[in-house]
């Protein structure tokens, strides 16, 4: 199956035009896969926070660990790493959290098709995978240098001084 993936709004900033992704999936995946896949491609560094998927039917997916602050008796919280994306039916639409304080929120959409991998990626890929995107990732904490604390200047521009003298920007040298 494929799965679009758009971010709409995190750390407080909601986005527009939404960054994307679209992904390969196996029926037989599951939804702690499909979590892992979107954060990889979402280009979170820190995954030591919650995540959580909100379903059509009213069903709510997560890791359920003993840390977490969820009702492990409600009817309608499940573990993620139990179940399939094969409940999932073509066009389907549901939504993705990560980190529950910044609100890191997807939209999810079941593609209308399926795919066949093959076409899509030239291989069958063994997890939920990314082949097909757009847009601007907003970095995790709003960083954009290493030691930024959000009121500094950036560094210098070093003009590629730092580089070594191989690669694709020896020219410059």
């Amino acid at each position: 199956m494929s799965i679009r993936v758009e971010l709409v709004e995190g750390r407080g900033d909601v986005f527009w035009p939404r960054p994307g992704r679209v992904f390969a999936a196996r029926r037989t995946d599951t939804f702690a896969d499909l979590a892992s896949a979107i954060d990889e491609a979402f280009a979170r560094w820190d995954r030591a926070h919650l995540h959580q998927f909100w379903l059509a039917d009213g069903r709510r997916l997560t890791t359920l660990t003993d840390w977490n602050d969820v009702d492990e008796d409600d009817e309608h919280v499940l573990d993620d790493r139990l179940v399939k994306l094969g409940t999932l039916g073509l066009g389907d639409r549901f939504v993705y959290e990560f980190d529950f304080g910044d609100g890191w929120t997807h939209l999810c959409v079941v593609g209308d098709e399926r795919i066949d991998p093959l076409d899509a990626l030239r291989f069958v890929p063994t997890k939920p995978l990314p082949y097909w995107g757009w847009g601007q990732l907003p970095d995790q904490y709003g960083r954009r240098w290493p030691d930024d604390d959000g009121e500094g200047k950036p560094p210098a521009d070093t003009k590629g001084k730092d580089l070594p003298a191989v690669g694709p920007w020896r020219w410059r040298q």
